[in-house]
């Protein structure tokens, strides 16, 4: 495991201008760096890079971070690659440090059973690949999808034959564990004479799912003639979760920066389709509904999120979980629209039968969010009734609670308030009771690597308390878990982990916490803090702990505000959204003066 104290000496060596100038076009500002975000697409640059706080930060989208979180998120790197990465750059060693041999070992059983998954699958992925080339029937399916060898050849496009054990020809053993692991195989009955194995895809066009990194995690299977399911999804594995991954997204990062624009469709067809046609920035869902980390995810590579959906009802469905999905991380900086084709075409079919221009206009047609919302709540409506009107407002209520704060969110009480038949200052008299805890609160990122003297005994403190008392997790905000979250290595990685764990399995003891973390991707970066919250004293009782906590809150969210505005007025000549966002900050520091109970009066 890593030193939490070998990884502050490693960034307080590196020269951050010298890691994000390999990747983005760097101009002198101040004596700050700027450029234009590699995280979105924007025109006028506002991604500040600071050589004495050695961090990033873009006023436009709000990725921040350091350089190991860079190369993380911008380079596909795994934690301990980028550390090594940079260490060998400044010519250190990266140590083990003395964590329990036994946590160790269990980190290093899961890393090794990750690669050696992601191994399988990349083996599998060639033996499709190679088995389609030998199928005249798959090959004549997907030229009557109009898809082209190219296209095939860029998506890693293969072919599952027909027999129950074809994949016994791609690998030594059949009954290799990893080969279930991974979902390739299904396998029945206990060990023994009656157990059976047989392939999970068979006869069916095979769609690898990538990482943001390449590596080959799922896959997705379509059917080639008439039978249900129509697609086949890889099951939740160690490498892939449906709730996280986007199909295609590997292959659009770049038309995502390009186009300045993302398209979410449904169906794997309809990623490849588009691109061929011309729209490589189109990505897909895995057979589940648009989820809130789908939406993080496509934020951190555009700005303007357009969900393309079937107009039948169950495109209808689908679209009102995409809005709520959305709704947290519509700030006013993002656009998010909602396009609905004719009920008897999909993206691939309406690009066919109508042409590119065709679908172009329909992109430039969609429904914005704010409509979107009112149209979602309204439906099945009589708004030429008062109690039409009254039942729409109250559908749209929480829909509009969770609208982060700003100018849009103003802007749809005004819509929703016309569309109801009131007046805006009588629907926001109306609304102002509605529970602060309704919503997501949008709170500044704290400052990157190098943090103010105190702030990492703060943040273990927090780490403690939360261990300790996993339930305190629910008592916070949703700003509260967004700031905790994107803390620097090793912090954010514990953070996440217990909100993953937390979601998957209910509150654990301590002992189970750390012996989940070891099994979890970031188990190298939290290992060191893992055995440093053992060490740290008890206290005397749960509600001291609560109290405590949102004290450590506050002074993390005012800590956060102070480094992102220093770094503003560090940045020379300032681009329309950092002014913006410097008047947001203004605005949220007079408020912060106001009170301890800020974090939830500013939802």
């Amino acid at each position: 495991m890593i030193p939490t104290g070998f990884l502050q000496d490693l960034l307080s060596r590196v020269d951050i201008v010298d890691v994000v100038g390999r990747h983005v076009e760097l101009k002198k500002a101040g004596i700050n760096h700027k450029g234009l975000c590699p995280f979105h697409g924007e025109k006028t640059p506002s991604f500040i890079v600071s050589p004495s706080r050695q961090t990033y930060h873009c006023f436009g989208c709000g990725v921040h971070g350091d350089a190991i979180r860079f190369l993380v998120e911008h380079g596909g790197l795994p934690f301990p690659e980028a550390v090594r990465e940079l260490a060998q750059q400044v010519g250190l060693q990266v140590p083990e440090d003395d964590t329990d041999p036994a946590e160790r070992e269990r980190a290093r059983q899961a890393r090794a059973r990750q690669l050696s998954l992601t191994d399988v699958l990349d083996k599998a992925a060639a033996h499709y690949r190679a088995q389609l080339k030998a199928s005249p029937r798959a090959i004549d399916y997907l030229k009557r999808r109009g898809l082209t060898g190219r296209i095939a050849a860029r998506f890693g496009l293969g072919y599952a034959p027909e027999g129950w054990r074809s994949l016994a020809s791609a690998f030594p053993r059949y009954d290799d564990p990893l080969l279930a692991d991974a979902g390739l195989v299904i396998v029945q009955g206990d060990e023994g004479p009656d157990q059976k194995r047989y392939d999970r895809f068979r006869d069916r066009v095979m769609f690898p799912i990538r990482n943001v990194k390449g590596e080959v995690i799922g896959f997705g299977g379509r059917v080639i003639d008439a039978g249900e399911p129509k697609y086949l999804n890889s099951p939740e594995t160690p490498v892939f979760s449906k709730g996280r991954e986007l199909y295609g997204l590997f292959e659009a990062r770049h038309a995502l920066r390009e186009r300045g624009c993302a398209i979410v469709v449904e169906g794997y067809m309809d990623v490849v389709a588009l691109a061929q046609s011309g729209f490589a920035n189109a990505v897909a869902t895995l057979g589940t509904a648009c989820t809130a980390d789908h939406v993080r995810t496509l934020f951190r590579h555009s700005d303007d999120v357009v969900f393309a959906f079937d107009g039948d009802a169950a495109g209808r469905r689908a679209a009102g979980r995409a809005l709520e999905a959305a709704l947290p991380h519509a700030t006013d900086l993002r656009r998010v629209r909602f396009l609905f084709l004719p009920p008897e075409h999909d993206p691939d079919s309406f690009v066919r039968a109508h042409g590119l221009e065709a679908f172009e206009q329909a992109l430039a047609q969609a429904v914005p969010l704010s409509r979107q919302l009112i149209e979602h709540a309204a439906d099945g409506l009589d708004l030429g009734s008062a109690e039409g009107r009254a039942r729409m407002l109250a559908l749209a209520r929480p829909l509009w609670a969770q609208l982060p704060d700003g100018l849009l969110r103003g802007q749809v009480l005004a819509a929703l308030a016309e569309a109801g038949g009131l007046g805006t200052e009588a629907l926001r008299e109306a609304w102002q009771g509605a529970a602060p805890s309704s919503r997501p609160r949008r709170w500044p990122p704290p400052g990157g690597g190098r943090r103010k003297l105190g702030t990492a005994t703060q943040l273990d403190r927090a780490a403690w308390l939360l261990a300790h008392h996993p339930d305190l997790w629910f008592t916070l905000t949703d700003a509260d878990h967004a700031l905790l979250a994107d803390t620097p290595a090793p912090h954010g990685a514990f953070f996440c982990a217990i909100e993953r764990l937390l979601h998957d399995h209910g509150a654990l003891t301590l002992d189970a916490l750390a012996a989940e973390l070891g099994a979890q991707p970031d188990a190298e970066a939290v290992a060191a803090l893992v055995t440093r919250v053992r060490a740290l004293h008890h206290f005397d009782s749960d509600d001291h702990g609560a109290a405590e906590l949102q004290a450590l809150m506050q002074r993390l969210h005012r800590q956060a505000l102070d480094d992102e505005l220093q770094l503003l007025m560090e940045s020379g000549e300032l681009s329309d959204d950092a002014r913006r966002r410097g008047q947001e900050l203004l605005a949220l520091r007079k408020a912060l003066a106001a009170g301890p109970a800020l974090t939830a009066a500013a939802g």
